[in-house]
């Protein structure tokens, strides 16, 4: 599957579990090791780990396997690296601290 199918895919499961605020930003031209960022947030831990396993069933059901996952122990900030593809689930207060939208502020909102 193409990594921006993967992206849009990833951003539309994460607002079937009700995520909050979920885009996709493409990072490709600013970056060397992916090409897309999807960013998103839930408001309790078991809200973001919920997102990021209907994410990860869910492609994984479409044969996208990731290739690593961080932060599901804790809920606060669960990355999904699909290689091109790299999901972002914050808790509501922490995306907010790391305002990634603002530091990626040059990549185009798909």
């Amino acid at each position: 599957m193409q990594p921006k199918k993967i992206a849009i895919i990833a951003r539309d499961l994460a607002a079937d579990k009700k995520a909050e605020d979920p885009l996709v930003l493409d990072v490709g031209d600013l970056t060397s090791f992916s090409r897309y960022f999807v960013l998103t947030h839930g408001n309790s831990d078991r809200h973001v780990k919920a997102i990021a396993w209907h994410i990860i069933d869910s492609l994984k059901d479409k044969k996208e396997k990731p290739l690593h996952i961080e932060g599901m122990e804790t809920g606060q900030w669960v990355l999904i690296d699909y290689g091109a593809v790299i999901v972002h689930i914050f808790h509501r207060d922490i995306r907010e601290f790391y305002n990634l939208e603002r530091l990626w502020g040059e990549a185009p909102r798909l």
